[in-house]
Order: C-alpha cells, then sequence, then structure tokens
C-alpha cells in the first residue's frame, strides 16, 4: 500500500509539471496511470477532461463527462460540458448545460455569451458582454470588448438595429474592423472604407512587432479587411477593384474557411453571366467543412441563392430545380426561390406555367407578394396582356398609391385607350392623398397631373372638381382658372362669366405710339434671335415695321433686266447658266419634313415594350461578417485558476 501511495504521488508530481509546460499528452498517461490505481478518484478524473479538452479530444471528453456523471456530478462539470458541446456545434445543448445552473462563474457567462452569439440572439449576447465588462476587471478585457464590438456590428448588418455608442475605444484592428462593419450596416460606406485603412494599418504595425513574421503571414492576417474593402467597393460599383482584390484573398488561401466562402460568392456575383467557368471553380470553396458554423444564416442563404443561379446561368435547368425546390422548403414565406424557378421556366419558354406558379405563390404568401405581382405583370406585358397587368399592378396593396405607379398605370391605360380607367387610378390616388396628406405637394401634384389629363381627353366636365381644388389653392393662378372658365364654359356658362371677373385686366390702354422705337426695339428683340448683322452701335431704322413699299426711301425697283453676256466659253452660253450649271455654287435645299400621314411620321400602334424577364438580381453579396473577428473562448495560461 506504502509502495502504492508513492507511486500515485510522483504521478501527481508528474501531472503538475506537465500541465505548468503545456505538455498535456504526457499529463495524460500520468492521469491514467493514477486512475489505474485508484478508480473513479474525482480529481483525476477532472484533470483527464481538462487534459482531453487541452487536446482538442471533445467526443472523448463528453464520454468520460457521461460515464462517471455520478462521481462528477453536474456543478464540477458544467463549463467542461458545456464548452465540449459548443466546440462540437451543439449549441442548443451547450445552452440546456449552461442554463442548468443555478450560479453562472465569469468563464461560464464568457462561454454564454459566444454561444448566444452563435445562435444569432444578439440582444441577450450584448447584456452577458455588457455585464462582464462592467463587473470584472483582468488581463481578459480586451477581448471581451472586442466580442461586444463584433454584437454591435451584427445587429447592425443581419438586424439593422442601431444599438447605442456603448463608446468602445479602437485601439485594436479588431475593433476598428469591427467598427467598419457597424458603419457598413448603417449604409455608410465611405466612412466604413476609411476605418478599414486604419484597421489596416493597425494591424500592419501590430504584426510588425514579432520578427519572424513573413510579409506573407501579414497578407494572410488581414485578409478578412481586404475583403470587406472589396465588398464596399463592389457595393460603390467599382467591380474591377474589387473583383482584383478578392482574387488577391483567394490566392492567399486563408485558413479561415467562412472567409473563403464569403469571398468566392462574391466573385460569382459579380461574374453573373459570364466567366461561368471560372464561377464553377469558385463555388467549390462555398461548400467546405464546417463553412455553416462560421457565417450567420443570412450569409448562407445568400450563397445557397447564387448556387441556384448559376446553375440557371449554367444551362443546368434540373439541377437549378432541385436547389430551388430546396431553398423553397427551407424558405416557405421567401420569394426569391420562386423567383428563380420563374427565371428558369422563362428561359425555356414556359410563360404560362411560370405566371401559375407566381399566382400560387402569392395567394399563399400574401404578405411577401409584391415583388411576385410585379414579375407577374412584367409577364403578362411581354405577353401584349396590358389590362390584365394593369388589374396585378392595381391590386398591390404596398405600391398601389406611389406615384411611379400611378404614371405607369395612367400611360398603359392611356395606351390601351381606356381613358376611364386611368381617370379610376388618378380619383383613387388623390383620395387616399385627400385624407392622408392633404395639401401636400404629392397631393397638389396629382390634382394637377389629373387635371391636365382630362383637359387633354376632353373631359372638361370632370376636369372641373381638381381645377376648383387648385384654384382655391392659389387664386393668383390665372392659367388654372382661365382652365376652370374653359370648362364651365360646357356645362354652367353664368359661373363661368362669375368666374371671368377674377381675370385681372389692364390697368390702361396700350398706346404704341407712346413708346420710344429703342425701347420697342429692345423689346421685341427678347421674342427671337438677334439678325446677323445685327449692329448694337447703330440705330435701328425707325420705318423697319413697315412694308418695303411704304417706307420714305423705296425707290421701286428697275426696269428691265440686264442682257446676259456672252462668255468666253463654249459658243452660246452664258455666265448666268454656266453659274447655274455649277453644282459647286447651287445651295443645298433642307431635307423636307414628311408630311402628317406619310410613313416615316407613322406613329407605332404597338404594345408598350417590356423587356424579357430577366433573371432577379443577384443577392447581395454577403460581407465577410463581424463574426470574423470575433475571439474565441481562450485556453487559460499556464498558472491560471482552472489549472489548463
Amino acid at each position: 500500500i506504502a509502495s502504492s501511495t508513492c507511486s500515485v504521488a510522483s504521478l501527481w508530481t508528474e501531472v503538475n509539471r506537465c500541465g505548468q509546460n503545456g505538455d498535456f499528452t504526457r499529463a495524460l498517461k500520468a492521469v491514467n496511470k493514477i486512475l489505474h490505481e485508484v478508480k473513479e478518484d474525482v480529481t483525476a478524473l477532472h484533470c483527464k477532461i481538462v487534459c482531453l479538452v487541452q487536446n482538442c479530444s471533445f467526443k472523448e471528453a463528453l464520454n468520460v463527462m457521461n460515464t462517471y456523471s455520478k462521481v462528477l456530478g453536474s456543478e464540477l462539470i458544467v463549463f467542461e460540458k458545456a464548452y465540449c458541446e459548443y466546440r462540437l456545434n451543439r449549441v442548443e445543448s451547450a445552452l440546456k448545460t449552461i442554463e442548468s445552473v443555478s450560479e453562472q462563474t465569469d468563464k461560464l457567462k464568457e462561454l454564454y455569451g459566444q454561444v448566444l452569439y452563435r445562435m444569432e440572439r444578439y440582444d441577450e449576447c450584448k447584456a452577458v458582454y455588457t455585464d462582464l465588462i462592467r463587473n470584472s476587471q483582468d488581463e481578459y478585457e480586451e477581448e471581451r470588448k472586442t466580442n461586444l464590438s463584433a454584437v454591435v456590428a451584427a445587429m447592425s448588418t443581419w438586424e439593422k438595429a442601431s444599438p447605442d455608442d456603448l463608446g468602445l475605444s479602437e485601439t485594436t484592428y479588431e475593433l476598428s474592423y469591427n467598427a467598419a462593419c457597424t458603419l457598413i450596416g448603417r449604409g455608410q460606406l465611405t466612412e466604413a472604407l476609411n476605418k478599414l485603412q486604419e484597421a489596416e494599418g493597425q494591424g500592419h504595425r501590430r504584426i510588425a512587432i514579432h520578427p519572424d513574421i513573413t510579409e506573407e503571414d501579414v497578407e494572410s492576417e488581414l485578409a478578412v479587411i481586404h475583403s470587406q474593402m472589396a465588398y464596399i467597393m463592389q457595393l460603390q460599383g467599382r467591380t474591377e477593384e474589387a473583383l482584383q482584390l478578392y482574387n488577391q484573398v483567394i490566392k492567399l488561401k486563408p485558413s479561415d474557411v467562412g472567409l473563403l466562402a464569403v469571398t468566392a460568392n462574391n466573385i460569382i456575383t459579380i461574374n453573373k453571366d459570364q466567366n461561368v467557368f471560372d464561377s464553377k471553380k469558385k463555388v467549390k470553396l462555398t461548400n467546405a467543412d464546417g463553412v455553416e458554423y462560421k457565417l450567420a444564416k443570412k450569409q448562407l442563404q445568400a450563397i445557397e441563392f447564387n448556387k441556384a443561379l448559376l446553375a440557371m446561368y449554367t444551362n443546368q435547368a434540373d439541377q437549378c430545380r432541385k436547389l430551388t425546390s430546396g431553398l423553397q422548403s427551407q424558405n416557405p414565406g421567401h420569394p426569391r426561390p420562386v423567383l428563380i424557378q420563374v427565371a428558369q421556366l422563362c428561359r425555356e419558354k414556359q410563360h404560362s406555367k411560370a405566371i401559375e406558379l407566381l399566382q400560387r405563390f402569392s395567394d399563399q404568401h400574401p404578405d411577401s407578394a409584391s415583388g411576385i405581382k410585379l414579375t407577374m405583370a412584367q409577364l403578362y406585358l411581354t405577353q401584349g396582356h396590358v389590362t390584365k397587368a394593369c388589374d396585378i399592378l392595381r391590386s398591390i396593396e404596398d405600391f398601389k398609391h406611389k406615384q411611379g405607379m400611378i404614371s405607369a398605370l395612367v400611360s398603359m391605360y392611356s395606351h390601351e385607350e381606356d381613358i376611364d380607367s386611368a381617370i379610376d387610378v388618378f380619383s383613387q390616388a388623390i383620395q387616399y392623398y385627400q385624407s392622408e396628406q392633404p395639401g401636400s405637394s404629392v397631393h397638389l401634384a396629382l390634382v394637377r397631373e389629373a387635371a391636365d389629363f382630362k383637359l387633354k381627353y376632353g373631359r372638361k366636365k370632370e376636369a372641373i372638381s381638381d381645377l376648383e381644388q387648385l384654384w382655391k389653392q392659389n387664386t393668383n393662378d390665372i392659367h388654372t382658372l382661365a382652365q376652370l372658365i374653359s370648362a364651365y364654359s360646357l356645362v354652367d356658362q353664368d359661373k363661368a362669366k362669375s368666374l371671368s371677373k377674377h381675370l385681372p385686366s389692364p390697368e390702361r390702354d396700350l398706346n404704341i405710339s407712346e413708346w420710344d422705337g429703342e425701347s420697342l426695339f429692345f423689346s421685341c428683340l427678347c421674342l427671337g434671335k438677334l439678325p446677323k448683322n445685327y449692329d448694337p452701335t447703330a440705330n435701328p431704322d425707325p420705318e423697319r415695321w413697315l412694308p418695303m413699299r411704304e417706307r420714305t426711301y423705296y425707290r421701286g425697283r428697275k426696269k428691265g433686266k440686264k442682257k446676259e453676256q456672252v462668255g468666253k466659253g463654249t459658243q452660246g452660253a452664258t455666265s448666268g447658266a454656266a453659274s447655274d450649271l455649277d453644282a459647286s455654287k447651287t445651295a443645298s435645299s433642307p431635307p423636307t419634313s414628311p408630311r402628317p400621314g406619310s410613313a416615316q411620321a407613322s406613329a407605332s400602334t404597338s404594345a408598350p415594350a417590356a423587356s424579357n424577364v430577366v433573371p432577379p438580381r443577384q443577392q447581395k453579396p454577403a460581407t465577410a461578417g463581424p463574426g470574423a473577428r470575433k475571439k474565441a473562448p481562450q485556453k487559460k495560461k499556464k498558472g491560471s485558476k482552472s489549472g489548463w
């Protein structure tokens, strides 16, 4: 027994020494020997679990915990269990394990924040990190601030939220990077690019301190910043610069599979239906193992949508249908999978099936049917069914009273010579703005357009109410008053006479004789262009307004014609004839305008042109994402309180 005790004591010494040196493989061997001598020793079992975690043997560590759960108890190993579940991407189990504890330690709260972040529960995650920063003081404060800034960036990017400024100082390139992501989420692209350049400089300065790091190592470490810069350039329309930067990141082959997947996806969105061979190579990077655990749900969704579009562009119809069906089952209320299916059907000239598919989705998901109905209207226009397209457009409640929609509907109804329907569109829109925004610029502009439209098509009686409303808004508007009098003259002449009293009358009769010639001359000049030989210093001819024969200096035309002189040329030719025959001296007459009714002037009577149904625009390229700069739970330094 004494020999066994001495052996166990020496083994514990070995475990302690190996643990301090970070040699957890040898420490694990010593712990196993201890457990061989002293089975179910709680301390030895705990040390074994720690050694397995340090060696990233998470499944084996969980097996030990489950096997000896009664001996170890739940409170002793709750952190290790939750951490193993988190690293094995069992985030739901990790959350359940953490929440089973009545009181959480700081390190368990750190892990809790990581789990909430992975589950995209950003509000709760923000509260956890804020509490940790406020109530703890140790060497991990910078990591906590980095993680908190990542949460704020995620909220801005994925939830379009605007959290309060937490006053986080951007002392590291990770903090500056996350601040840039927040600015991107707010749409402040120029400011975000400047912030990324700051982050790049901070990264270079920090990495340059270590002499063993090569330039390639530096570029690889800063690849996430460069990819995000390229994303901003892409949003700004600087696609060539963005593509060059994206390809530089790909060539570096960074270890972050999430970064590679996002960069490859964004290259595919630039290529669109061009350079499909390159896109087919890049799409393989989006299928790497572990990508689904590195990116947010919206990033993964964007990548899957673009895979379906790439299949369509490469004429892989069956693959496109397979991918879109899967996307539709995963996102039943999202319109994009349906739009991709419709685009594929249109490429196959199956427009009727495409319309049926759109109608079915619109009926099943009325809340997200606006874009679907716009596509339906486009398809109807393509087939020449203008009235059906108008009916679909008028059923879209979100756009029903938008000025652009009103203009489009009136134009299409006018083309179909359905003036009554066009006027009805105006009436409904005016009624809406009369109740929602009475007297606003939009409201009055619609009334003016409606009145002009009715007058244009001879509906003066119907224009009266609109014109009266406009004149009451501005009684000094003589043009509107004149239109109103003209309209009333067909309906109520007494009313027209009554309104005519409001027309302005001249204060006195005009007497041209009172005007001096110079003032009259310049007043006339304002009506047209100045003559080519106009001399501003010369006095104008006072008789210039009279016909030539009535002017005092007119002497009449000379009688007789100048005899033609015989020239020295061909016998019998005259100089006048020679001049007439000289084509170089003949002024070319301007081309005559086509007469009304001629072929040149005939107007097209076809239906309004509508482009073929284009594939839905590709999903916006996914950002590199604030999560790339989020620090994972750190292994404790040697000599720390946890012992590992």
